[in-house]
């Protein structure tokens, strides 16, 4: 059924996104910077799936680690015929007086590496006539809530651009923009949301599925399920001055405990997705 390189594969959704690629008859290979819980995940993979299931450690702030993972994008040999750029986490730091390394780093990771992997993917597959990239961006992409809405802002536009050169060549891209997701992403990040009500939350088994559905069908935006669709419609027609109101009503409610921003973050398999 083809191969599927996914960053971020050791948790969040990356590992979701691993479960049902193998289960789907895809062999898989598996990037994140824990090699010992890649491995493990590789093992139940071939057990229980049967696919070919390879292991590439990266640091995605290590632009030679990139590279690496760059050159497998762009072997002939068991070519990759979609990527799954997944791997991001949240800077968890506000920008002014906060630790600019921790915002260089989510950069590298959420914007540059994208780029460089996109870049070797979509050369590969537009030679072979086939292939597809899906690119995991937010709903925070239309917000303005700190540096980690401004990288997903920027995944979600540069998905939509690649998608106009990618037009006639049998190669898609489809931007990914879930809201909250049931996985560690937001406790390794340090977000207490444990107070928001269940319906805010999504399952990551069915933000996968939907988002492979939406790539099977050559979506360019794909926002799983019918509240987060309205939220981004909303956030997308709103004036960008109430948008920016509305971030800075949710800035001070975080300064002094009051709540905490229901759409800054999605799930892409922070820490061990770098």
């Amino acid at each position: 059924m083809g191969t599927a390189l996914v960053t971020g594969a050791s948790a969040g959704l990356g590992l979701e996104f691993a479960w049902q690629l193998a289960t789907a008859r895809h062999d898989v290979v598996l990037v994140a910077r824990d090699e010992e819980r890649l491995e493990r995940l590789a093992s139940q993979l071939r057990a229980a799936a049967g696919v070919r299931a390879e292991v590439l450690p990266a640091d995605l702030t290590d632009r030679a680690a990139v590279e690496r993972v760059a050159d497998r994008l762009r072997q002939e040999e068991n070519p990759v015929g979609l990527l799954v750029n997944n791997a991001g986490f949240a800077p968890g730091v506000p920008f002014v007086g906060g630790d600019l390394a921790r915002h260089e780093e989510a950069l590298e990771v959420m914007v540059r590496t994208v780029m460089v992997l996109t870049h070797a993917a979509v050369g590969a597959m537009v030679e072979r006539g086939r292939g597809a990239v899906l690119n995991v961006s937010s709903v925070a992409a239309l917000t303005a809530s700190g540096t980690y809405a401004a990288d997903k802002a920027w995944v979600r536009v540069f998905t939509e651009a690649l998608a106009v050169e990618l037009k006639g060549t049998g190669v898609t891209a489809t931007a990914l923009c879930p809201g909250l997701v049931h996985t560690e992403f937001h406790e390794r990040a340090g977000l207490g949301y444990d107070q928001l009500p269940e319906i805010a939350w999504l399952n990551a088994d069915a933000v996968v599925a939907a988002a492979l559905a939406d790539v099977r069908r050559g979506a360019v935006i794909s926002t799983p399920s019918l509240r987060y669709g309205l939220v981004s419609e909303v956030a997308r027609v709103l004036p960008r001055a109430a948008v920016r109101a509305l971030a800075a009503l949710q800035r001070r409610q975080e300064l002094s405990g009051e709540a905490v921003d229901t759409t800054r973050t999605a799930d892409e398999g922070v820490g061990g997705g770098r």
